[in-house]
């Protein structure tokens, strides 16, 4: 029975008349096409403000209600709509930029389909007010589907169009829903505002909400690019651009203008801007937004973004600006050679401009009491059912860094009163002795040292270069062991071995590549080093070992890799993070400071005689202080110096892996299921 209805309905489907093809309704037609112009309210906003800017408006005000939906009204100043035109201005594909299809090889204007205006009336009211120039007064129409409503009526007008778009997709139920959840379309507008603003710096913008007194966009049309993105942007954007500009006039590979401005190292920001306008077109391009990210991920801290603004003029007919139904994208000739050359001319930017780059500090306020609080019972909120909260995957618990202080040790260590931390020096200070992130490209030409090199990349440990390159700084365990974290699994790095082979290491990759002072009449290096080595030395009782000194000042001479070798790995022990001469002022340490006086008498207590004086103690504040800012200063360095530039350059040795340098002390897994069973 079953074989015999399967095979009734196979027969039905087989014999079945294939479906009618039928032209669509125009109006079908009209709204499909217009839900692909008009995506949202932002749509309507641009198409409208580029229209103002094609008719030469120095002003351009932009009013809207709950997103868009319910009200979009833009009004410029511009030469206004003829009244004999008015009633073919909303039908699709009437437009005054263009006549002909090769008119798209000179297209100069940023509208050009005669779209935009006809896609607004089949999803939304249009009402639009104008006046020309020599007009007695303006006249008002409103426009559904494409055509008028009424006659054009007289009335009182300024300058130029308004058009107003109310109930924007009141006939599309469905894309007005998912809008109407969404709470970022004026945001988007704003956005887009503040984008025209910058480049259109001659023109004054506005945005704001219906009702709002106060405008989201403001800017007063001005000839300095700069000065627009400080009214729109913000101060602390203005202040950290640099000016970048590049030009290309062969015809074999890219001809291309460009202008702009980028932002520094002492910018921050969570997520990237990038304002781009091709010949005054305000476009997205993936493909350079990736590839200039790809420069500042290299130089910037993993969780901040750049500020980019870009202006390219290309030949007309290098662009086709009829690829995207929102005009959001164009289509380059040449495209990946102009790329390149931007990016090269970024990232040379970029280098040359690191000498400049300052710093802020954070200091965080000390918790009223600076034991680690333990978790009890009553501050774990039981889910409803009882049910124990979720797991978190152990690849997943990895500490954060400078921007969640929280992940590191110092959150859980009672912090010193800010008395103490004064004079510390600002990161200014510190990070000035950095001059360049990378190794330089060209390295000396002497043999003995591209040996000396080659030798450090062919000793190269890969599993420590892993770890160096992918760990997390976590904090100081004692005055020579910091702790890190790889994966799952935490590690003890000797931070002065580590640090006097990066500085081994960088004193030969960048060897002819330091300044060099000359000296009137030579001096002997043999006394130089002795001389320093003295001075280094504090400790009286070992003044008797000279001969020690000697042999470390002793350089062979003779035999060039090997003078080069001692050299590098004595400035490498200079330059390592050794502990500072004075004890650290925590734990035992501070008894160092302590000293001894006698017991201070008052009027209630009575004087102690002969072996009884009792001796009170006292900490020596000035020595102390001093103590105290050497090793804060010390670890702020190991943490923001040392480890950032071991993980960009050290390349550890296989002895790293057998002396010490680094220890593995745990694995996240087996504290995560200790922690579970307690």
């Amino acid at each position: 029975m079953a074989d015999a209805m399967e095979v009734e309905l196979q027969e039905e489907r087989v014999f079945k008349d294939p479906p009618n093809i039928r032209r669509l309704d125009e109006t079908v037609v009209n709204r499909i096409a217009a839900g692909e112009v008009i995506q949202r309210p932002v749509s309507v906003v641009k198409e409208l403000v580029e229209n103002s800017l094609d008719a030469h408006s120095s002003s351009v005000n932009v009013v809207v209600k709950d997103g868009g939906l319910k009200l979009i009204q833009v009004t410029d100043d511009g030469h206004g709509i003829r009244y004999e035109d008015l009633p073919i201005l909303c039908e699709r594909h009437t437009t005054s930029k263009l006549s002909t299809f090769e008119d798209l090889q000179s297209i100069k204007s940023m509208g050009f389909r005669g779209e935009a205006l006809a896609s607004m009336t089949y999803v939304g009211h249009v009402t639009v007010t104008t006046i020309t120039k020599g007009q007695l007064h303006g006249y008002r129409v409103s426009y559904k589907d494409g055509v008028m409503e009424h006659e054009p009526k007289a009335c009182a007008a300024v300058k130029g169009t308004q058009i107003m778009v109310e109930n924007l997709f009141y006939n599309m139920n469905a894309r007005r829903k998912t809008l109407q959840s969404s709470a970022d379309d004026y945001s988007k507008i704003v956005d887009l505002l503040s984008r025209f603003a910058i480049h259109h710096a001659h023109v004054s913008f506005s945005c704001r909400k219906h009702g709002a007194a106060r405008a989201d966009v403001h800017s007063v049309g001005t000839r300095s690019r700069v000065d627009a993105i400080r009214s729109v942007y913000g101060v602390s954007v203005a202040q950290n651009l640099m000016k970048i500009e590049a030009s290309d006039n062969d015809l074999s590979s890219s001809v291309f203008k460009m202008d702009g401005l980028i932002s520094n190292f002492n910018f921050v920001a969570k997520k990237i801007t990038m304002v781009l306008f091709i010949n005054d077109r305000l476009v997205e391009w993936t493909a350079l937004k990736r590839a200039l990210e790809i420069v500042y991920s290299a130089t910037l801290p993993k969780a901040s973004k750049p500020f980019i603004y870009m202006s390219i003029v290309l030949p007309l007919d290098h662009v086709d600006v009829n690829v995207h139904p929102t005009k959001r994208e164009v289509s380059i000739l040449n495209q990946e050679v102009i790329i390149e050359k931007i990016q090269s001319l970024v990232e040379s930017k970029l280098r040359n401009s690191n000498d400049t780059r300052t710093f802020q500090e954070q200091t965080i306020e000390p918790s009223s009491s600076g034991q680690v609080c333990s978790l009890k019972d009553s501050d774990i909120n039981p889910s409803p059912s009882g049910s124990k909260p979720p797991k978190v995957p152990v690849h997943k618990m990895v500490r954060t860094d400078s921007s969640d202080p929280a992940g590191r040790l110092h959150a859980y260590m009672q912090a010193k009163p800010h008395s103490h931390l004064e004079g510390i020096s600002s990161l200014t200070s510190v990070r000035s002795s950095i001059r360049q992130r990378r190794n330089p490209k060209e390295t000396a030409d002497l043999t003995s040292i591209q040996e000396l090199i080659d030798d450090i990349d062919g000793n190269s440990h890969s599993g420590l270069l892993d770890i160096v390159r992918h760990c997390t700084y976590v904090g100081m365990a004692d005055d020579v062991f910091a702790l890190l974290q790889h994966d799952t699994h935490l590690y003890l790095a000797n931070v002065v071995n580590l640090s006097k082979e990066l500085m081994y290491q960088q004193v030969l990759r960048r060897f002819a590549h330091f300044n060099a002072i000359e000296l009137s009449n030579p001096a002997s290096l043999k006394e130089l080093i002795m001389l320093a080595l003295k001075e280094e030395d504090l400790n009286p009782e070992c003044e008797g070992n000279d001969d020690l000194k000697e042999k470390i000042a002793d350089v062979d001479w003779e035999n060039e890799k090997t003078c080069f070798q001692a050299i590098s790995a004595a400035l490498g022990n200079f330059y390592a993070m050794h502990p500072p001469m004075l004890p650290n002022p925590t734990g035992d340490g501070l008894k160092f400071y302590e000293k001894k006086k006698p017991f201070q008498n008052t009027e209630d207590t009575e004087i102690p005689s002969g072996d009884n004086v009792i001796m009170a103690t006292e900490t020596g504040n000035e020595l102390l202080s001093e103590a105290e800012t050497a090793w804060a200063q010390r670890e702020w360095s190991i943490q923001h110096i040392l480890f950032p530039a071991v993980k960009l350059f050290l390349k550890p040795p296989t002895s790293m892996a057998n002396n010490g340098t680094f220890v593995r002390v745990a694995s996240l897994e087996k504290l995560y299921k200790i922690f579970e069973r307690c």
